[in-house]
């Protein structure tokens, strides 16, 4: 784990609410001058503790209407097909978490698809005839009651 102090958490918490913010703007929030700010930053990206800088995108925005949570049952447990399953969800544009799971099922995977026959085709064409996979159950979200993707950082 990093060290980080007081400003490191800081600047972190900025960055989270607005990472389009430039170092002087931050600095200012925060008690820095951009030049420190920048060495942190730039510090805390080599660490990989900044792993990337995005847009936050709306998906109904984009005509993506149905968020989805698909667990997935593998068909055998060796690393071999674990790693095909794996091939398959990073080639799936749609899946936007993967998850290896406790429990019943080997993997959650959480997609965002135009509408429900869009989820149908994902499901049915792409996941259930794959070798790697014995079934899925998939659980659609009515509502998203909370997305911002934030760390807690205190």
């Amino acid at each position: 784990m990093t060290e980080m102090d007081g400003f490191d958490l800081k600047l972190l918490a900025e960055l989270q609410a607005d990472a389009s913010a430039t170092n002087q703007a931050i600095g200012e929030r925060i008690g820095l001058s951009a030049s420190q700010v920048s060495r942190r930053r730039q510090r805390l990206e080599a660490e990989k503790v900044i792993r990337r800088y995005r847009a936050d995108l709306d998906p109904a925005a984009l005509g993506l209407t149905v968020t989805a949570f698909i667990g997935v049952a593998l068909a055998t447990h060796s690393p071999q097909n674990a790693s095909r399953f794996r091939a398959l969800v990073k080639a799936i544009p749609a899946v936007q978490e993967a998850h290896t799971m406790t429990g019943d099922m080997d993997y959650l995977l959480k997609v965002v698809v135009k509408d429900l026959k869009a989820l149908g085709a994902l499901i049915n064409d792409d996941l259930l005839p794959h070798d790697s996979v014995r079934n899925v159950r998939s659980f659609i979200a009515m509502e998203t009651l909370k997305d911002d993707c934030l760390l807690p950082l205190d």
